[in-house]
C-alpha cells in the first residue's frame, strides 16, 4: 500500500515570478510542467499549443490526446464560436438600435486576445503520483493512467459545468504522468456588454478552486484504485487543508481500548505475584540451606512437615506465575498485533471513506444536474407554450388574412385582379403554401368564369 501525492493546480499569471519557476523545477513530476502560466492572449495560446503537443521537437509518440484535435489553437477558437457567437450577434443587434455602431464586436477570440482583462483560456494539470513512486513503473504500468485521466477530465466538467473544456492531453514523456486540460470558463447573464463572457473570475476564486481540488484528488485516488486494482491511499494536503482519519474516529477503537485495560490489569496482577515470589524463594533457599543430612542414609537430607508445606506452597506458587507469564506472552503479542491492526485498520478505513466520498460526489453531482436538467425542461416548458401561444396567435392572423382574401375573389373585377395579384406574389415569396393558392385560385376561376356568364345573360337579355 502506498501514499500518493496528488495536485491539481490552475495556470496563473503569477507562475511567471522567478520563485514560482524554482518553485515549478522540484516539483513532484521531476519536470517544469507545473509551471504552466496563464494564457492571457493568442500568442500565449499558441506557445502552450506547441507545448502541450510537442511540437517544437516533433516528439510525438508519447503523448495522448482523450479530448480535441490535433490543433490546441484551433480547438479553442471553434470553442469560442460555438460558446459566445449567438450572444455576439444578439450584443450587436442591440448595438443597432441604439446607433452604436462603434461598439460592435466583430471577432470576440480576437477581442478577448486584444485588450482584455480576462484570460483567453485556462489551463489545468493534474497529477497523481510523484518521481519516486513512477520511476519503478514500467511503460505499461503508466499508460494505465490513460482511462484514469479520463475519468478526471469528466469528473471536472461535471463538477465545474460553467468551464467549457476545448482539450486534454496527458503527457508520457516525463517522469511522472501528467494531464492538461486547456478550457474557457464563461459567466452568464452579465449586465454589461454581451450577456455570454471569458470570466475565470467568477468561475475560479480561491474557495471553489479548494472544494474543486479536494473532490477531485478524492475521485482520482478511488479511479486510480479501481483501474490498477490496488489499495493506495492519498498523502495528507500540504498547509493541513487535508484532515486525517484519528483512531479514536474508530468503530474497534473503544473495544481495543478495552481489552488494553484489561491486559494492564494482567500486567500488574503477574508483576505482584512475581514480587511474592521473590520473597518465597529466598525463604525456600534458607529452608534448603537449613536441611540437616540424616545419619543412616547417604546424600539423604531430614526436613519437617512445616518445612515440606512451605516448599509445596512455593511450587504452587511457581506454577501460578508461569501461567501469568505465559499470559503476559501472549499479551506482548496481542498489543503488537494490537498495533498492528490499528494501522491496517486506519488505512483500511481512510480507503474506503475515499471511495464513499467519491461514490458521494458521483451523486452529489448527477443529483445537481438532474436538478439543473429538470429546472431547464420547466423553462423550456415554459418557452414552448409561449411559442404555441404565438404560433396559435399568427395561425389565426393567418386564417383571417386567407379568407379576406378569398371574400375578394368574390368583389368587383379590377379589386380581384388585383387581390390575385398579391396572392401570387405571396405564393412566390414562400408565405403561401400550394394548398391554399390553390384554394383561393378556385375562388378567383370560380367568380371570373360566373362574372362572364352573367356578362353574357344581360347580353342575351338586352338583345
Amino acid at each position: 500500500m502506498n501514499e500518493l501525492s496528488y495536485s491539481l493546480h490552475l495556470g496563473s499569471d503569477k507562475n511567471r515570478k522567478p520563485s514560482s519557476k524554482n518553485m515549478a523545477k522540484n516539483n513532484a513530476s521531476g519536470s517544469t510542467s507545473l509551471s504552466n502560466n496563464a494564457i492571457q492572449n493568442a500568442k500565449q495560446l499558441s506557445r502552450v499549443d506547441k507545448h502541450n503537443y510537442r511540437k517544437y521537437d516533433n516528439n510525438q509518440e508519447l503523448i495522448e490526446i482523450i479530448k480535441g484535435t490535433t490543433s490546441l489553437y484551433d480547438d479553442v477558437k471553434n470553442l469560442y464560436l460555438e460558446e459566445f457567437e449567438e450572444a455576439r450577434i444578439e450584443y450587436n443587434k442591440e448595438q443597432e438600435l441604439k446607433h452604436r455602431n462603434d461598439r460592435k464586436i466583430t471577432d470576440y477570440f480576437k477581442k478577448i486576445s486584444d485588450n482584455s482583462k480576462n484570460d483567453l483560456a485556462c489551463e489545468i494539470i493534474i497529477e497523481l503520483g510523484d518521481k519516486k513512486y513512477w520511476d519503478t513503473k514500467d511503460d505499461k504500468f503508466k499508460h494505465k493512467m490513460t482511462n484514469v485521466f479520463k475519468e478526471q477530465l469528466n469528473d471536472l466538467q461535471e463538477l465545474v459545468p460553467d468551464f467549457k473544456i476545448a482539450s486534454g492531453i496527458i503527457h508520457y514523456d516525463e517522469t511522472s504522468p501528467h494531464l492538461h486540460i486547456v478550457g474557457v470558463p464563461i459567466k452568464y447573464k452579465s449586465k454589461n456588454g454581451m450577456s455570454k463572457q471569458v470570466g475565470k473570475g467568477d468561475v475560479f476564486t480561491r474557495d471553489s478552486l479548494r472544494t474543486i481540488q479536494d473532490k477531485m484528488r478524492t475521485l482520482c485516488i478511488a479511479s486510480f484504485n479501481k483501474e490498477y486494482g490496488l489499495n493506495n491511499i492519498l498523502k495528507k494536503k500540504e498547509k493541513g487543508r487535508n484532515k486525517d482519519i484519528n483512531v479514536k474516529d474508530m468503530t474497534n477503537y473503544q473495544a481495543m481500548k478495552e481489552e488494553l485495560n484489561r491486559n494492564k490489569e494482567t500486567l500488574k496482577i503477574a508483576s505482584k505475584k512475581s514480587n511474592e515470589l521473590d520473597n518465597s524463594t529466598n525463604d525456600i533457599k534458607e529452608t534448603i540451606n537449613s536441611l540437616k543430612k540424616a545419619p543412616v542414609i547417604k546424600n539423604t537430607y531430614l526436613i519437617s512437615d512445616s518445612d515440606r508445606n512451605k516448599i509445596i506452597d512455593y511450587v504452587d506458587k511457581v506454577n501460578d506465575t508461569n501461567k501469568d507469564f505465559k499470559k503476559t506472552e501472549m499479551l506482548s503479542v496481542t498489543l503488537n498485533n494490537v498495533d498492528t491492526e490499528l494501522q491496517e485498520n486506519r488505512e483500511k478505513i481512510k480507503i474506503l471513506t475515499e471511495n464513499n466520498k467519491a461514490l458521494s460526489l458521483k451523486v452529489d453531482t448527477l443529483s445537481k444536474n438532474i436538478d439543473n436538467k429538470n429546472k431547464e425542461i420547466k423553462e423550456l416548458k415554459n418557452d414552448n407554450k409561449h411559442l404555441q401561444e404565438m404560433v396559435d396567435y399568427f395561425k389565426n392572423v393567418f386564417n383571417r388574412l386567407v379568407k379576406f382574401i378569398k371574400n375578394k375573389m368574390f368583389g368587383k373585377d379590377k379589386e380581384r385582379e388585383d387581390y390575385w395579384k398579391v396572392s401570387k406574389d405571396m405564393y412566390e415569396n414562400g408565405i403561401f403554401s400550394d394548398d391554399t393558392i390553390e384554394s383561393i385560385k378556385d375562388d378567383y376561376v370560380w367568380n371570373k368564369e360566373n362574372d362572364k356568364h352573367k356578362d353574357k345573360g344581360h347580353d342575351d337579355f338586352e338583345l
